[in-house]
């Protein structure tokens, strides 16, 4: 504290209208934060869903080099359709034995579910799509990039 010549003391502070500005100034900055942010964790969650998806492909195609043709849907393990954090659930389609599907479906209730993408697929074939764009379509390549 500091005395003024007629001996007053001053205190040292914030006054309520810096205290307001930096309040204001926060709250801008969080609502131009947030949004990019939930957008980078539903970006996070579908690359989780990719991983899996490719790698069960895999598995599926070193099983048919091993065996000659395609596992049964039945035969594809929980484990090889998990995806981590739980945000999507993989299921597949063989009953041919010599094509396959997986679809990562977003959890309905889950955030994943507003997810612009929607379900990703992959076949024998390689081909990658979402449930709401062909595979050439730019939200696809976006999609499976991303």
């Amino acid at each position: 504290m500091s005395k003024f010549a007629s001996g007053f003391t001053r205190s040292r502070g914030f006054t309520l209208i810096e205290l307001m500005i930096t309040v204001a100034v926060v709250a801008i900055l969080a609502a131009v934060a947030m949004p990019s942010y939930n957008e980078y964790i539903l970006r996070s969650h579908r690359a989780n869903a990719r991983t899996t998806l490719v790698g069960a492909a895999q598995w599926m195609e070193r099983a048919a080099t091993a065996n000659g043709s395609y596992p049964l849907a039945a035969s594809v393990t929980d484990g090889i359709k998990a995806v981590e954090g739980r945000r999507y659930t993989v299921d597949v389609d063989s009953t041919t034995q010599q094509t396959f599907t997986f679809t990562a479906t977003p959890v309905v209730g889950s955030p994943q579910a507003n997810d612009k993408c929607g379900s990703l697929t992959i076949d024998q074939a390689g081909r990658k799509t979402t449930s709401v764009a062909g595979p050439t379509d730019t939200l696809t390549l976006e999609c499976w990039s991303r």
